[in-house]
């Protein structure tokens, strides 16, 4: 159980994301709406379930800041995904709220404001450091579409410059890389050489591939990755975001790779800074990208005879929540912009949230893990539900203690697989039940 709880605490979720997170080789070389958001902003709720904003001249700061209030059994990445945020989004800009077992009526910021990277408006850009994708369409000059991303982890970094769309392959197979093999070998979880197209292939129902190395922009089978570094490399999007971009982007659309962590933007007399922290590969670049920021934005504000408050940027620098913030002198602070943000209202379903099947005594089941603090087998049980196919569990109370039991199962395969997965993913021994399984294992 230790080793648990230094892998949910320590580690955090990106041990358990990586190991699946193929796209080294394709063989050959796929959007559901999210609606029933409501008022009041009802142009806000159309640019997120479309991702798409107006463009004007040299606009360069989209979107507003926005709140939602969470309710049972809500994760802040169930959040994210259905207004078209990622992991790092929401939990940077909820650094009070618990990821996985937010409080119900929670006020959840959502970070819906863009400062667009600087780099030409055309075709798609990467901003790796706040992993969000630009896409600036050829024949709407005056639109941008932005979706949160994936991509590489420390050793496997998304590679930088300009590239190009050079392979579209809808429903692609994942040919597994021996390393990955003998990583899942190793843990007793074995894959098969090749992982046809379906629920189980980690690269989703759409891949583009790069004109640079193997790397690809592809879906996921593991959604609540998107916002992380998960990858070997390649760009992960929603599986709903994918199957609109692929259908928009045609096969020679350039691709700009940048890794831009401070962002600045002139934009209705107001001077705005948007800080994210740098990826590992760049930390020790940090001291010369803030020099680098301050110097434009002194630029910026003598163009427009204007008063940065140094302050406040270095508060904004610090902070590092990807939020735009004015830093000019008397303007708002982070404070500010978040009492005034534009309340939208929880929708009935949020988009892909998972919903766990009711367990009986004919089912096959699993006891995963049992706490003695029931926030930590929320947590567990949250966690097991976000799994790539998802993994159903739920929190059970049992005399004095917490037990996350996974299941249903149709059979003693599909138990034994999931068992196989959880070892893999959380190094966490399950133990099977049977049907009509010993009572004292209690239900929900």
């Amino acid at each position: 159980m230790l080793i648990f709880k230094r892998l949910i605490f320590f580690i955090g979720l990106f041990a358990i994301l990586a190991t699946l997170s193929g796209c080294q080789t394709l063989s050959g070389l796929f959007a559901s709406g999210k609606q029933d958001s409501g008022p009041p902003s009802a142009q806000l709720q159309s640019n997120i379930d479309k991702h798409e904003f107006e463009l004007s001249g040299d606009q360069a700061l989209i979107g507003e800041i926005a709140a939602v209030e969470s309710r049972e059994n809500d994760t802040l990445p169930d959040i994210a995904r259905h207004f078209g945020l990622g992991y790092n989004d929401i939990t940077a800009a909820n650094a009070s709220v618990s990821p996985w077992t937010p409080a119900a009526n929670s006020r959840v910021l959502l970070p819906l404001q863009f400062i667009l990277p600087d780099a030409p408006h055309k075709g798609i850009v990467l901003n790796v450091a706040n992993m969000r994708m630009f896409y600036y369409p050829k024949k709407e000059r005056n639109k941008v579409f932005t979706y949160p991303v994936g991509i590489g982890r420390d050793g496997w970094n998304t590679p930088m410059g300009m590239t190009s769309v050079a392979v579209k392959t809808p429903n692609p197979d994942w040919h597994v890389p021996p390393s990955i093999h003998r990583e899942h070998a190793a843990k007793g979880h074995y894959l098969p050489s090749v992982v046809r197209s379906g629920p189980d292939n980690p690269l989703g129902f759409y891949a583009m591939r790069l004109a640079i190395g193997s790397y690809l922009i592809h879906g996921t089978n593991k959604p609540f990755g998107i916002g992380m570094q998960i990858s070997h490399g390649c760009v992960q999007m929603y599986p709903e975001d994918i199957e609109v971009l692929f259908k928009k982007v045609s096969v020679g659309t350039p691709v700009r790779i940048v890794h831009d962590p401070y962002l600045t933007a002139w934009y209705g007399d107001m001077l705005y800074l948007e800080a994210n922290e740098p990826l590992e590969k760049w930390s020790s670049s940090k001291p010369q990208l803030k020099k680098q920021v301050s110097k434009e934005l002194r630029k910026i504000a003598k163009q427009h005879n204007a008063t940065v408050d140094w302050g406040k940027v270095d508060k904004v620098i610090q902070r590092a929540d990807g939020i735009p913030t004015p830093i000019l002198v008397n303007s708002s602070d982070v404070a500010e912009l978040s009492k005034s943000a534009v309340q939208l209202a929880r929708p009935t379903k949020l988009y892909g949230q998972p919903e766990t099947t009711a367990l009986t005594d004919n089912d096959w089941a699993m006891l995963v893990a049992t706490f003695n603090n029931e926030n930590d087998a929320r947590k567990l049980a949250a966690m097991l539900n976000h799994q790539g196919p998802p993994i159903p569990a739920r929190k059970v109370q049992a005399d004095n203690a917490y037990q996350v039991v996974a299941g249903p199962f149709k059979n003693q395969k599909q138990a034994k697989e999931a068992a196989s997965r959880i070892r893999f993913d959380f190094e966490i021994e399950s133990k099977l039940l049977k049907p009509l399984r010993p009572k004292e294992i209690a239900k929900n």
